[in-house]
């Protein structure tokens, strides 16, 4: 409860949704129960509850502080067990987004839930938005971003809603769930980003907003992508071009051509590659400027973007001079705001210099990147340990390398 920031009543709701999975009735927990559990007062919750509990939190009984009376039955056929150890709230909301439909066996509630609650859940995304493309990967992000997800949810049981605003606010725990997914990628905890997968494909589907589902498969691709399996990487990707909002919006249709050459990369196809970032240049330059676009794409997708997927793509096809071309471009317009992708561009232009034969400008550049993201973002301290593992390839024992590995001791870069 302390580390997801969880009230006593939020636990219970969360609980009594979980009850509801396996017997088919919303359990009667409230917050009274909660504090009787961590006081020791009651040694035990009942069989049904510490079920509900278990799976909520990926934790058995033991790791909870309780001691089983008796040995619970196992899952029926029907209930999927947790295959990784998950986060609470990640679990929360997968189990959330289920029976969120099922508010009317919930207690009778006074309040309603106006768009007056889903802007202010909208607000509170915006501010993801902006520590992601700040600090990028951190699970503090992808934490919060699940938290506020379930909090979304919540909204859907504590009050009458309409139809408009019920799909919003699934559109909106969507989002959430879709940063949450997007911070573990961009982490390399390639395990939770496929749990928040499953959550995320979920809700978006109940809202039905084409938009938060062209993210989720986008992100789809990119994390397949980064596993290495181009085929479904491919297969993803195709799931968010294939929708209709990419027919009516250039950007969207720009963002998935732009992405598709970057797994046409990884499979070795540089024709094809080529070929897909020439048409989403096309593309952007068609996307009308006033039209209105959710945060999460105007906040990172122009020119920059495409060429730092560009940059990343001819690296892999190890075209340097190419990939360098685009990464001098690529910070030329990136945007003051794109700290973490400030960092990841430097970061891979240094390499591209390296692989060149260019030691000495390969060293200036990487030690350009900022000393925070070279010390605690996951793909940025990656990317430097493998530019300093090549340039020991390369040239060992030379000026350059040993500049590099004084810089890296002194300024802390090195893991």
């Amino acid at each position: 409860m302390d580390e997801q920031r969880l009230s006593s009543r939020e636990l219970a709701d969360l609980v009594n949704r979980a009850v509801g999975e396996i017997t088919g009735r919303i359990g009667g927990l409230d917050d009274s129960s909660i504090r009787a559990w961590r006081s020791g007062r009651v040694r035990c919750p009942k069989r049904v509850q510490l079920h509900a509990l278990e799976l909520v939190s990926g934790l058995d009984a033991s790791a909870l502080g309780f001691v089983r009376r008796t040995r619970l039955p196992a899952l029926t056929p029907h209930q999927e067990p947790p295959v990784e150890r998950r986060t609470l709230l990640t679990a929360a909301v997968s189990a959330a987004a289920a029976v969120a439909g099922t508010s009317s066996s919930a207690p009778a509630s006074p309040r309603r839930v106006s768009m007056a609650d889903v802007a202010r859940l909208r607000q509170r995304f915006t501010d993801i938005i902006a520590s992601d493309h700040r600090h990028g990967g951190q699970t503090s992000i992808e934490r919060e971003a699940a938290r506020l997800a379930a909090e979304a949810l919540t909204l859907q049981t504590s009050g009458a809603a309409s139809q408009r605003v019920r799909t919003n606010i699934y559109a909106t725990a969507a989002s959430f769930m879709s940063s949450a997914m997007w911070a573990a990628i961009d982490g390399r905890r390639f395990g939770d980003a496929r749990n928040h997968l499953r959550a995320a494909a979920e809700l978006a589907e109940l809202s039905a907003d084409p938009a938060i589902t062209f993210r989720i498969w986008s992100h789809a691709g990119t994390l397949f992508r980064y596993q290495g399996r181009s085929a479904e990487a491919a297969a993803a990707n195709d799931v968010a071009r294939g929708l209709s909002l990419t027919r009516r919006d250039p950007l969207f249709a720009s963002l998935g051509l732009a992405r598709h050459a970057a797994i046409h990369a990884a499979a070795g196809e540089r024709q094809a590659a080529k070929r897909a970032f020439g048409q989403a240049q096309e593309a952007m330059a068609r996307a009308g400027r006033g039209e209105v676009r959710p945060v999460w794409l105007t906040a990172f997708y122009d020119e920059a973007e495409i060429h730092s997927l560009a940059l990343s793509a001819y690296l892999t096809l190890g075209d340097w001079a190419t990939a360098e071309a685009h990464g001098h471009r690529c910070l030329a317009v990136l945007r003051p705001h794109m700290h973490r992708s400030r960092a990841i561009t430097t970061a891979r232009l240094a390499r591209a210099q390296l692989e060149q034969g260019e030691a000495a400008t390969a060293v200036a550049t990487a030690m350009r990147v900022p000393a925070d993201s070279a010390a605690h973002h996951p793909r940025v301290v990656g990317m430097l340990d493998a530019f300093g593992h090549r340039l020991t390839q390369i040239a060992p024992g030379s000026a350059h390398t040993a500049s590099w590995q004084e810089f890296t001791t002194t300024k802390g870069h090195a893991q």
